[in-house]
């Protein structure tokens, strides 16, 4: 887990990080200010891995708090004005995020950011990573064994689920509300009040359904705002 603290003195901005904050389960918000002048008192009182820190500050903007600060957390910066970028990465920021923030923009951001938490943290990680890479369910009246790196998508049954992986295809007494629980959202998602597809097996998306090898997914209305960032991210080539 991430730990981050949010800093800008615009309570609709500040909130709207925080909201984005609350989207993905490798980040947590610890604590929030309206001035530069709150991050020490945030620091000391407790781990904080991420800043996200607003430029245009009374008193002392972010811009002057980092150059007061030799080693900040890690540091996305927000700010409505883009003429601060060059400055702002002199100053080793991990990210330069413009307002009004997307999610899409932020998403690429927070990535970024566990990935530099990932090679700061390698040891500990790699060894949690190892732990969470299977689990087993009771199918066909005996326990298997399913590697997450294998999951094609989940569909709701009723009372029970069915788990297609590259291999084959699981049946078992759980509900899909549990099983979405226990996977990493990084990883997969709900596309459908039946559904949980692995992002990384989506080979196609059209209007309203997924395309993962020869399985055509649906694509709920309902889901489908939160789904195509995720999905898309930053890789969608369009001309004009």
């Amino acid at each position: 887990m991430i730990n981050c603290i949010v800093i800008d003195d615009e309570p609709l901005a500040r909130e709207g990080i925080i909201s984005y904050i609350e989207q993905l389960d490798f980040l947590k918000c610890v604590g929030t200010g309206i001035s530069a002048l709150d991050i020490p008192k945030l620091l000391g009182s407790g781990e904080v891995d991420l800043l996200f820190l607003d430029i245009q500050m009374p008193l002392m903007n972010g811009l002057e708090y980092l150059r007061s600060n030799p080693k900040p957390p890690m540091t996305v910066l927000t700010t409505a004005f883009p003429n601060y970028a060059i400055e702002g990465f002199d100053l080793n920021v991990l990210d330069y995020l413009l307002k009004p923030v997307s999610f899409n923009r932020f998403f690429a951001a927070a990535t970024k950011a566990k990935q530099q938490f990932v090679l700061r943290h390698q040891d500990t990680f790699l060894a949690k990573e190892e732990e969470q890479s299977c689990f087993f369910i009771k199918c066909d009246g005996k326990y298997e064994k399913i590697f997450l790196e294998d999951i094609l998508f989940v569909q709701a049954l009723q009372n029970y689920v069915i788990i297609q992986t590259v291999k084959r295809k699981y049946v078992s007494l759980l509900f899909l509300k549990n099983v979405e629980e226990r996977l990493d959202s990084t990883n997969f998602i709900r596309v459908h009040k039946s559904y949980i597809v692995a992002i990384d097996k989506i080979e196609g998306v059209a209007q309203h359904e997924i395309q993962i090898g020869s399985y055509k997914i649906p694509l709920s209305r309902n889901y489908k705002k939160e789904v195509m960032p995720k999905i898309l991210g930053d890789n969608l080539w369009s001309g004009k």
